[in-house]
């Protein structure tokens, strides 16, 4: 009988122990890091090839708290960062070798309400009464809002975007590529840079500058104009010189039209 029971114990055994290994092996995938620094001190982010090939690693979020560390990029991307350089030295404007949107927090809930930066805005901002997705208020659904790019009014939220109108990458390469995360942060829900627009047009201006993205709504582009700058002036950030000389036409047409 003592045998009997022994045969059918262990094979029960190695069962636990294999559906352990798979519950481990499906558990660290989810736990994946974002970049990883090689045993040869070479940060891979998720595009790299070498970045599933790389078993051996001290995990981190970002590219830029790799080499913070003490990484350095591969070598393929740093021929890549030389020549963007050397262009922007050529066009005289600023470059900054990494921009990671991961480094600039945004659409906090400051006060912990459950409504963060983008919902505030939303409720803020409705020329009607909203209603949420839920009774817990946290998400803001319908409501009626008006966008200056566009001169438009909307009723779904989802039809617009929170617009950072000095776009957070233009600010990364304009001064702010070395401001703490917490600067970074209060930059990125600032309501004074933010701005509710359709989705498509917010999407279609990306992270240009005023020289290269106006909105389409004319009667709007001089109090954009004028934000992007009063944006720019509160947190120190300097135009290139070639952009410099676009703002200044574009200020003086305003003026002229007051």
């Amino acid at each position: 009988m003592k045998a009997v029971t022994f045969f059918r114990v262990v094979p029960y055994s190695l069962f636990l122990v294999f559906a352990m290994c798979i519950d481990a092996r499906a558990t660290s995938s989810s736990f994946e890091p974002k970049v990883k620094l090689s045993s040869s001190g070479i940060c891979h982010d998720q595009t790299s090839a070498s970045f599933n090939r790389t078993k051996k690693y001290q995990a981190f979020d970002t590219i830029t708290d790799c080499l913070n560390q003490g990484g350095r990029l591969p070598k393929a991307k740093t021929n890549q960062i030389d020549k963007a350089t050397d262009e922007a030295i050529e066009q005289g404007r600023a470059f900054v070798t990494l921009y990671d949107r991961g480094d600039w927090p945004h659409w906090l809930d400051s006060d912990k309400d459950c409504q963060n930066t983008r919902h505030e805005m939303l409720l803020q901002t409705s020329t009607k009464t909203v209603s949420f997705k839920s009774n817990k208020q946290c998400n803001v659904l319908t409501g009626e809002w008006y966008d200056p790019y566009s001169s438009e009014k909307f009723t779904q939220s989802t039809d617009l975007d929170l617009d950072h109108i000095v776009p957070l990458k233009f600010a990364h390469g304009h001064g702010a590529s070395n401001w703490s995360r917490e600067q970074k942060a209060l930059f990125a829900n600032d309501s004074e840079n933010l701005i509710l627009a359709q989705a498509s047009l917010n999407r279609q201006k990306g992270a240009k500058g005023l020289s290269e993205w106006l909105p389409p709504n004319h009667h709007y582009r001089c109090e954009y104009i004028a934000q992007f700058n009063k944006v720019m002036t509160k947190y120190n950030l300097t135009y290139a010189p070639s952009e410099q000389r676009i703002v200044k036409r574009l200020v003086k047409a305003c003026n002229r039209t007051v």
